[in-house]
């Protein structure tokens, strides 16, 4: 499928800019499925406004795909029924993204599961390369892409990434598939390696930008980049978000994407440098960087289960827990700032996800 096939509607949403949460996994106090919860994420997100979710990503756990689990259809099946049900009901266009991982052979398995599915993009981890040159890498990108439109992953060493050059992102941009990239490095630098990248490739402006930076979220929705190309300035800016931190209070993330959108933080430049280290410091509760993110997935979970979303923090890591301090950070911040959740909203809606 070339991404020129994809509903009209779907491709000018993504190129537009939405919030896509990274779906996070509902289990149950045995570490089974919990199928109905995972239906009530689902349709949390899609009821806050969520223009995508990006599903059986890192937030997903990647261990959905070992044999002793074999949760990697059962979940890109529940989540397609749910966005069959949602946009029958509403007609909005919302964007279906799979994450597909490892060596080609095991990727395009995955994509073949996603295609079935009614999936409209890939999004592609390279954590399977870690010492592979450009040209092996981009090999691999390529195949994928003959098959399905396919979204860069720049994901960050700390939870299975690896570093990826301005060269490499010049390169994977002229994939001619590749409809967006997902900046997820934490890092200044190498975030602009693949803007410049992007910026100066063949397809500059067929490439959509958006944040995975969930240190750094509201100044990359706000920032523009003027990148010098053979003597005329390109220009891209960061357009959305696609992001674990966007799996909770998702309802506030839908009204700050909004916001910038709509240019309420253009001229306030201490409102805006105010809120991003409030969003900030909520996700170093959230996301663990003090344990070098070994919490980041149960403290996701611990913020749905406090809003009642999921029962509670189990993983299929029997080895994955908050670190030490952590609960006490996010009962900070909860207190904080208390006008960055949802909770309103959901304690509105959850016995109606729920049912």
């Amino acid at each position: 499928m070339h991404y020129t096939e994809l509903p009209k509607d779907v491709l000018e949403a993504l190129q537009k800019g939405v919030v896509i949460p990274a779906l996070p996994l509902a289990l149950n106090k045995e570490r089974k499925l919990d199928e109905r919860r995972q239906r009530a994420l689902m349709r949390y997100y899609l009821d806050a406004g969520a223009g995508g979710v990006a599903v059986a990503v890192h937030s997903t756990q990647f261990e959905i795909r070992e044999p002793e689990f074999d949760l990697f259809e059962p979940i890109l099946r529940i989540a397609k029924e749910e966005f069959d049900a949602f946009t029958r009901k509403t007609g909005k266009p919302i964007i279906r993204i799979a994450g597909i991982i490892g060596k080609t052979k095991q990727a395009l398995g995955e994509v073949e599961s996603a295609m079935a599915n009614g999936y409209h993009a890939a999004l592609l981890s390279l954590g399977a390369f870690k010492d592979a040159t450009n040209e092996e890498i981009l090999e691999h990108c390529r195949a994928v892409a003959e098959k399905i439109p396919v979204i860069g992953f720049y994901l960050q060493p700390a939870v299975g990434g690896r570093k990826l050059d301005v060269d490499f992102w010049r390169a994977f941009a002229n994939i001619e598939n590749v409809v967006a990239i997902k900046m997820a490095p934490f890092n200044r630098y190498q975030t602009l390696d693949v803007v410049r990248g992007v910026a100066e490739s063949d397809r500059p402006h067929e490439v959509t930008l958006y944040t995975g930076n969930d240190d750094n979220i509201l100044i990359d929705l706000l920032s523009e980049y003027q990148i010098e190309v053979g003597g005329k300035v390109v220009k891209k800016r960061i357009v959305g978000g696609l992001l674990g931190h966007w799996a909770v209070w998702t309802k506030a993330a839908v009204k700050l994407l909004d916001g910038v959108q709509k240019g309420e933080y253009d001229n306030d430049v201490q409102k805006v440098i105010t809120r991003s280290i409030q969003i900030t410091d909520t996700n170093a509760a959230f996301f663990d960087p003090a344990h070098n993110f070994s919490g980041c997935i149960p403290g996701i979970h611990e913020v749905l289960r406090r809003q009642g979303l999921l029962e509670g923090l189990w993983t299929l890591n029997e080895d994955e827990a908050l670190s030490p301090g952590q609960l006490e950070e996010i009962d900070r911040v909860y207190g904080a700032y208390p006008h960055l959740n949802d909770d309103k909203f959901v304690a509105e809606n959850i016995d109606r996800w729920l049912s």
